[in-house]
Formats: structure tokens, C-alpha cells, sequence
């Protein structure tokens, strides 16, 4: 999603990929709190103390923006999972990029289009692969299972007032998404039906 650079590539710590790092990280936090459509490229310059114009150079324009951010989070997240960060800090960076993923999604982006990686549901696919009859089941098991998942991030407490679950405690609510997880991921399709 970055623009070319003639010269040496960037490296980690070259002035260019701080800049684009320090972009990224700020329109993320914007993104998950208001929307990309509510967030403006001068929103952005001026969160990151950087010039709007760096943006453009280094990232592109808005819709570059925001599909580099959802590939930026996902890098992010799948590198912290590498590198076994606490388990909290990997909760909040998923809590991070699914509102920024749901607020792109309602702002009319399609991360389909924008987003070049996956790799958290490509990791999930290739792990229970085995589990299923074909691909194709495998992949709507993944699907199904993030949906679960991200409704309920998202919807949580609309979900327990309609459901009647405002007594669950989070420990209890937590095992059932949990066993329908498992449940989705390992279970090969039944053909009896």
C-alpha cells in the first residue's frame, strides 16, 4: 500500500517506515474510535505530528489508508501471536483491529478490495483443514467462527439483553463461545441431511 521509493529500501528503522509506522498506528486509534469516514488525512497528520503531505508519500490517499491499516493490524496481530505476546495485549489488539474492521465495513469500505492479507483466518483455515470434508467447508467454518466471534466483541450487550443472559456471568459466556467455536472449527460436515 506504500508508494515506491527510489533508493535503498526501507528498513525498520529507516525515517521512512518510523513515519509510515507512526501513521498507521494513529489512523488505527482514529479508525477505531470514530470511523474512517469521520476521520479525515488532516485528522490523521495531525494525531501522528506529522504533514499531511507525508501521508500521501508514504501511505497514498484515503482509501490506501485504510486498507493499509487493516494490513498493518493484521502484520501487527500475527506477529504479536509469533512472538507470544501476554495474551491480554494480544485481547486488545484484536478488540483494536475488529473496530476498525466493523467501522470500515459500516463506513462503506470493503476490506475485501483493500486489505492485501489475512493471515489470521488463513492460519485458522490451514489448522483445521483436516477437520473438514473440503476446502470449501473448512473455510466456512472459519468464516462462521469469526463472525461468532466478532458479533460477539460487537454486539455483546445487545446479545445478552435480547437473549435474556444478562446473568450470565462473562466466565460462562466466554466457555459457550468458546465450545461453539471448537464445535464449528472440528466438526466435518454432516451429510445426513
Amino acid at each position: 500500500m506504500t508508494t515506491p521509493h527510489k533508493g535503498a529500501p526501507a528498513t525498520p528503522s529507516s525515517g521512512r517506515a518510523l513515519t509510515a509506522t507512526k501513521v498507521l498506528t494513529h489512523a488505527a486509534d482514529l479508525f477505531a474510535e470514530r470511523g474512517p469516514a469521520a476521520t479525515s488525512l488532516r485528522d490523521v497528520a495531525a494525531r501522528s505530528g506529522v504533514n499531511q503531505g507525508l501521508i500521501f508519500r508514504h501511505v497514498g490517499n484515503k482509501d490506501q489508508l485504510v486498507g493499509a491499516v487493516l494490513d498493518f493490524l493484521a502484520q501487527e496481530l500475527e506477529s504479536a501471536r509469533e512472538a507470544g505476546v501476554d495474551a491480554a495485549v494480544v485481547e486488545n489488539m484484536i478488540e483494536r483491529q475488529w473496530k476498525v474492521l466493523a467501522r470500515s465495513v459500516l463506513d462503506g469500505y470493503d476490506p475485501g478490495e483493500l486489505q492485501g492479507r489475512f493471515p489470521s483466518v488463513s492460519t485458522l483455515v490451514d489448522r483445521f483443514r483436516d477437520c473438514h470434508d473440503s476446502e470449501a467447508d473448512a473455510r466456512l467454518a472459519v468464516a462462521h467462527t469469526v463472525a461468532l466471534g466478532l458479533g460477539w466483541r460487537l454486539f455483546g450487550p445487545f446479545l445478552r439483553a435480547a437473549a435474556g443472559l444478562e446473568d450470565v456471568s462473562e466466565a460462562e459466556l466466554k466457555r459457550a463461545v468458546d465450545q461453539q467455536t471448537t464445535r464449528l472449527l472440528t466438526a466435518a460436515s454432516d451429510d445426513t441431511t
